[in-house]
C-alpha cells in the first residue's frame, strides 16, 4: 500500500500522462519554482521596487490598502523587500484615514488604491488628512497608459479627481518620470503639511526602472521661523503696554511642540490660556493653573468669556472658524506658521507669521513680566467652578436605556491609561469628548475636526494601534459612525489591534437631530434601528459588552480597559441629551421653541416632553 496520501492508481495515471515532452516541461518548471529567488535577485528593479526604496527612505513604517489589479505590482514589491507592513484593511476610506492618523502621530502615513473604485474611495480620508495638515503618501494605481482615454474599464483621470484634497497630484506615465514625481510627492507632503497623491498605471508599475540619480533623495526642511527682530519689538510693545491690562492667549493645535513655551508666556503675561479643540489635549490638565478651557459651540463659559473680556487676545498656532465666537472690537493678535490664514477667522490687528515654539523664545526676553494676575484668577476660578458642576452632573442615575453620556465620558477620562490616545467620531461625542476627557501631558485626542466626517474614530484608531504599539488606543464612536465602516471591525479581528471602541448607542443621529431643533425644524429621519454592535463584535473575536443601566456602567468599563485585547463597549445612551454652547443667542432658543411646539403640534407629547426636560436639566445644572 503506498504511503502517500494518494492512490496508486492516481500515481500510475499521472506517470502514464506524462510523454518525455511533457516530463521535460514539467521539470524545467520545477527548476525554475526552485531557482527563481535566485533569478529574480539577478532582474532590473522595477519601478514598484523603487516606489518601496523612496518610501522606506521618507520614514514610512506602513502602508494601508486593499490590493488588486494595477496595485499588484506594488504589493508583490513590498512583500519581496519586507521592510514595509502592509495593513490590510475593508474599505480605502479606512485605509486614508489609518494612514492619516499614522501621519499625525509619527511623520508621514501612506494609503494605497487600485484602479478606478479602489482610489476613489480614499478621497473622504484624504480630505480630512490634507485639512488637519497631516504628510500622506497616497498611490493611486490606475490602468495602462495605452488605456487612457478609451473609457477602459475602471478608468478614472486621477489628476483631476484629487485636485481639491492634496497639495500635490500627478500621473507618471513612464519610469523616468514616476522617480521624479515620486521624490516631488514625498518632499510636498512632509514639508507643506497635506496630501500629495501619485497616480500609477499599471504598466509604468510593472515597468523596468530607470534611473534618475539626482530625484531619488528626500529633504526634510527644518528651519527656524518666527518674525523678523523689528516685528518681535511691535509685539512686545503691544503686550508690555500698561493699558492692556488683560491678555488671554488662545491656543491651538500648532501649539503642539511648545507646551512649555506657551506656559511661560502665560505666567510672564498672568494669561488664561483657551484652547481650541485640536489644542485641548494639549493644556486642558488639571493641575494647569492657566487653563481657562475651549471656546467655541464645543467650549465652557469660561473659555468664551477669557475671549470676549480680554483687552488683548493672542491666536497661536488656530485656525478656528467660528468667527461668531471671537470677539469683534478687542485686539486681536495672530501668530501661524502659515502666512495665508492670517486674519482669515477674526478681525486681526497684529498679524506675525511664525512657528509658535520659535516665536515665543525670541519674544519672552523682550516682555516686562506682570504682577496683576486678578484676570487670570478670576477666568480660571470661572473654569473650575464650572469643572465641578460637570463633575456633580455625571454622578446622576436614569432609567434604563438613558445612561447620561457626560457619565461615560467621565469614566473614561478616569480609566484611560495616562498616555492613551483617543479618536474621536464626528457627532455628539466631540461634545463630550471636549468636556471631559482631560490632558496629561501624554495623551493624545484628535478627530475629524477640520473636515468634519462621520466614521473617522474606528480607522483611526486602527492607524493608532498599528503605528503606536504599546501605547492604549480608545475609540469613542457614535452609532452612525460606526455603522458606516462596520466593516472595518475585522480589521481589528484580522490583527488583534487591542483598540478599546465604546460606542455612545443613541439610536439616532444625535447632533443632527439637535441642530435641526435649534434651527426649528422637525427631527425627521434622525432615528436610527441599530444591530447589537456587542455581539457583532463578539462574533469577530472582539470582546463585547452591553451596557443598558447607570449603576453598571463603571464596572464595565473597567473591565474593558483590563481586558487583553480588543473591546467594544456598547452604551445605550440617552438621545434627548442637550450640548449647549457656551454662549446662546435668542436665534436657538426661538428655534428651539418652535420644534417643541410643532412636535405638541403634531401629537408627539411624550417627545416633545423629554425634549424639555433634558434641555431644561441641561441649561440649569450644566451652563
Amino acid at each position: 500500500m503506498s504511503k502517500f496520501p494518494f492512490s496508486n492508481s492516481l500515481i500510475s495515471s499521472f506517470l502514464s500522462f506524462l510523454s518525455p515532452v511533457r516530463l521535460k516541461i514539467v521539470l524545467i518548471g520545477i527548476i525554475f519554482a526552485y531557482k527563481k529567488p535566485l533569478i529574480i535577485k539577478h532582474m532590473s528593479k522595477n519601478v514598484s521596487d523603487q516606489l518601496v526604496e523612496m518610501l522606506v527612505q521618507a520614514g514610512v513604517k506602513r502602508v494601508y490598502a486593499i490590493t488588486g489589479d494595477s496595485l499588484n505590482p506594488v504589493n508583490d514589491a513590498i512583500r519581496r523587500d519586507g521592510r514595509l507592513e502592509w495593513i490590510h484593511v475593508r474599505h480605502e476610506e479606512s485605509a486614508a484615514y489609518a494612514a492619516s492618523m499614522d501621519a499625525e502621530l509619527n511623520g508621514i502615513g501612506c494609503c494605497m488604491g487600485s484602479s478606478g473604485p479602489g482610489h476613489v474611495h480614499l478621497i473622504n480620508g484624504l480630505y480630512d488628512a490634507n485639512r488637519s495638515g497631516n504628510p500622506v503618501i497616497a498611490i493611486a494605481s490606475t490602468c495602462a497608459t495605452h488605456k487612457f482615454g478609451t473609457h477602459w474599464f475602471q478608468e478614472t483621470n486621477p489628476f483631476l479627481l484629487f485636485q481639491d484634497c492634496s497639495k500635490y497630484v500627478y500621473v507618471a506615465n513612464t519610469p523616468k518620470q514616476f522617480t521624479t514625481m515620486m521624490q516631488r510627492a514625498i518632499q510636498t507632503a512632509i514639508n507643506e503639511k497635506g496630501v500629495a497623491v501619485l497616480g500609477l498605471p499599471g504598466d509604468v508599475a510593472g515597468a523596468d526602472l530607470e534611473e534618475v540619480p539626482s530625484a531619488t533623495q528626500t529633504f526634510l526642511a527644518k528651519p527656524v521661523v518666527r518674525p523678523s527682530d523689528s516685528e518681535l519689538d511691535k509685539l512686545s510693545a503691544v503686550l508690555n503696554d500698561a493699558k492692556n491690562r488683560k491678555i488671554a492667549l488662545y491656543c491651538g493645535h500648532g501649539c503642539q511642540y511648545a507646551v512649555k513655551e506657551v506656559e511661560q508666556l502665560a505666567e510672564t503675561l498672568k494669561a488664561p490660556i483657551v484652547a481650541s479643540f485640536r489644542g485641548k489635549i494639549f493644556f486642558d490638565r488639571t493641575d494647569s493653573p492657566y487653563i481657562a478651557g475651549m471656546n467655541g459651540l464645543l467650549g465652557h463659559r469660561s473659555g468664551y468669556d477669557a475671549c470676549a473680556k480680554a483687552d488683548v487676545l493672542v491666536m497661536l498656532g488656530t485656525d478656528f472658524p467660528y468667527a461668531e465666537f471671537l470677539p469683534k472690537k478687542n485686539t486681536i493678535i495672530q501668530i501661524d506658521e502659515r502666512p495665508e490664514i492670517i486674519g482669515r477667522r477674526a478681525k486681526v490687528d497684529y498679524g506675525f507669521a511664525g512657528d509658535v515654539k520659535d516665536t515665543i523664545t525670541a519674544l519672552l526676553p523682550k516682555l516686562t513680566p506682570r504682577t496683576d494676575d486678578s484676570f487670570l484668577k478670576d477666568i480660571h476660578k470661572e473654569y473650575l467652578d464650572l469643572e465641578k458642576s460637570l463633575d456633580d452632573y455625571t454622578k446622576k442615575k436614569t432609567e434604563e436605556n438613558q445612561i447620561d453620556p457626560e457619565y461615560a465620558a467621565k469614566l473614561l477620562d478616569k480609566y484611560a491609561a495616562n498616555d492613551a490616545i483617543f479618536t474621536v467620531d464626528t457627532g455628539m461625542n466631540v461634545v463630550w469628548a471636549a468636556r471631559f476627557i482631560k490632558g496629561t501631558g501624554k495623551r493624545y485626542l484628535t478627530g475629524s475636526f477640520n473636515h468634519g466626517s462621520m466614521a473617522n474614530a474606528l480607522p483611526m484608531a486602527i492607524g493608532a494601534a498599528a503605528s503606536s504599539k504599546g501605547r492604549q488606543v480608545v475609540a469613542m464612536c457614535g452609532d452612525g459612525g460606526l455603522s458606516m465602516l462596520l466593516g472595518d471591525l475585522a480589521t481589528l479581528m484580522q490583527y488583534q489591534y487591542p483598540v478599546k471602541i465604546f460606542v455612545f448607542n443613541n439610536r439616532s443621529l444625535a447632533m443632527v437631530k439637535l441642530e435641526m431643533e435649534v434651527s426649528g425644524y422637525l427631527d425627521w429621519q434622525t432615528n436610527m434601528v441599530n444591530p447589537p454592535f456587542d455581539k457583532l463584535a463578539d462574533l469577530m473575536n472582539i470582546k463585547g459588552y452591553e451596557v443598558r443601566k447607570t449603576e453598571d456602567l463603571e464596572a464595565t468599563v473597567k473591565a474593558a480597559f483590563e481586558h487583553d485585547g480588543p473591546t467594544l463597549v456598547n452604551i445605550y445612551t440617552n438621545r434627548d441629551t442637550l450640548a449647549m454652547p457656551p454662549h446662546i443667542t435668542f436665534e436657538q432658543m426661538k428655534g428651539f421653541a418652535t420644534n417643541i411646539i410643532k412636535k405638541i403640534g403634531q401629537g408627539d407629547f411624550a417627545e416633545a416632553k423629554g425634549s424639555i426636560a433634558n434641555s431644561m436639566k441641561h441649561i440649569k445644572d450644566v451652563f
